[in-house]
Parts: C-alpha cells; structure tokens; sequence
C-alpha cells in the first residue's frame, strides 16, 4: 500500500528555520524523482523543490536560496530544510513523486508569524 506522511511543520517566526521530513512507503522510492509543493487556501498548489535522479535539484524562484531539498533513499525519505522564512511561505506543504503523483498525504502546516 502506497503511503505518504509528512512532518516538521510548525509556527515560526519570520526569519527563522524548519526542516520538513516526508517518508513514502509502498513503492521503489529510489527511482523516482521526488518533489516538494505547497499550498495556500483558495490558491492552486505550487511545486517549490524537486528533486531529480542524479542529483539534480529544482527550486522554484520564490524560494530559491532559502530552501533546500535532500534526500536519504535507504529511508525512503525526502526533506525540506527551510531557511529565512517569510510570512509568504505560510502554507501547507505536501511531498509527492514529480511526474504520476501518487495519492496526497496529509500534509504538515507551516505558519510564519510574529
């Protein structure tokens, strides 16, 4: 059974750091590029880091520099270390494959307030 679950989320304040952590089980993670998106009531979901096989990374332009994506496939695990956050980046984030998504998990909800 295929699964995704996503953690680390939390309130921040602006400035501050979260490391994000989504482990997917039921498939042959290690041969799938792997990605991070988020999503903000009312507005469609975006896509902010992926991660291709050969370690090629993506970062969409409003994070770029701030955020960084990686990856431990002996845990079937993808992360999302997020720095200098701002209150634009308040959002629920989800991890997914890039291309053939699988079912959305749950989500982790990142709040950045003073």
């Amino acid at each position: 059974q295929v699964e995704i679950a996503e953690s680390g989320g939390g309130l921040v304040q602006p400035g501050g750091s979260l490391r994000l952590s989504c482990t997917v089980s039921g498939i042959s993670f290690s041969n799938y590029a792997m990605a991070w998106y988020r999503q903000v009531p009312g507005r469609r979901r975006e896509w902010v880091a992926r991660s291709f096989l050969g370690d090629l990374e993506e970062y969409s332009d409003s994070v770029k520099g701030r955020f960084t994506i990686s990856r431990d496939n002996a845990k079937n695990a993808v992360y999302l270390a997020m720095n200098s956050l701002k209150p634009d980046d308040t959002a629920v984030y989800y991890c997914n494959r890039v291309y053939d998504s699988l079912e959305w998990g749950q989500g982790t909800q990142v709040t950045v307030s003073s």
